[in-house]
């Protein structure tokens, strides 16, 4: 999630809570920024499973994406994407159950892309994290 404009850019789902699955989250943010995330600093729930995978290496190597480590990070970062999967939680899985991956992965991708594109913040004075995205690069945002 990027922090500025409460837009979700990386997810992934599986059946493990690894590095292997933090490393796809992280590799699809940097795509959706087009591979330029300068001054990212990168954090996950139980975070050092990350730093052992094949994720810093790799980007680092790439010249995408520093990886600092959570020494670097502070316990209210993460406040805001624990309340994001609480509204995951809540709208989503706790009202629809699925029988199969393939379905659990279309509804969550289709209710990110809503939530990008429609959910107004009161952070963002009442927008969508996109229509904010796009506010600041017209410099039209509060």
């Amino acid at each position: 999630m990027d922090m500025a404009s409460r837009r979700v850019l990386g997810y992934a789902l599986g059946e493990h809570h690894d590095a292997q699955l933090a490393y796809s989250a992280l590799i699809m943010a940097v795509a959706v920024r087009g591979g330029q995330v300068p001054g990212v600093i990168m954090h996950t729930d139980q975070g050092s499973r990350i730093h052992r995978g094949p994720g810093p290496a790799g980007l680092r190597a790439a010249g995408h994406l520093p990886v600092d480590g959570p020494a670097r990070v502070l316990p209210l970062d993460n406040a805001v994407i624990e309340s994001w999967h609480s509204t995951l939680e809540f709208e989503l899985r706790s009202v629809e159950h699925f029988t199969i991956r393939a379905a659990a992965r279309a509804r969550v991708s289709a209710w990110i892309e809503d939530y990008n594109l429609h959910r107004r913040h009161s952070a963002l004075g009442m927008m969508s994290p996109v229509d904010y995205e796009r506010a600041l690069q017209t410099g039209q945002a509060a």
